[in-house]
């Protein structure tokens, strides 16, 4: 496995093997706006507003699916006040028995 280092405002979401949130890192709330208690047990990309593939591409279905990393895809990302954002985000599926995802968030600058 390569090293991977996250940027300074990167947030992390821990998903199950559905890709239902199971628990949010420091900087997705900054990020936006949704604290854990709002979107544990929702659907990552329904509960972000994640946009920018096509569902045939949709990065959280293809590393689940697939067991592979997606780095660096170019997303939007809904607030909680309704605002859209770009974020840069990586999707890692674990490789364990319990199986899951880590999503890495990091905005974009414009």
């Amino acid at each position: 496995m390569d090293d991977y280092y996250p940027a300074p405002t990167t947030g992390f979401v821990t998903c199950d093997q559905e890709g239902r949130i199971l628990a949010l890192g420091r900087g997705v709330f900054e990020l936006s706006g949704w604290s854990e208690q709002d979107v544990i047990g929702e659907d990552v990309v329904s509960a972000f507003g994640l946009a920018g593939f096509d569902e045939a591409r949709n990065p959280v279905k293809l590393a689940l699916e697939w067991g592979v990393r997606r780095l660096g895809e170019r997303l939007r990302l809904r607030t909680r006040g309704g605002q859209t954002k770009q974020v840069t985000a990586d999707f890692f599926p674990a490789y364990d028995d319990d199986g899951g995802l880590l999503v890495a968030l990091t905005p974009t600058p414009t």
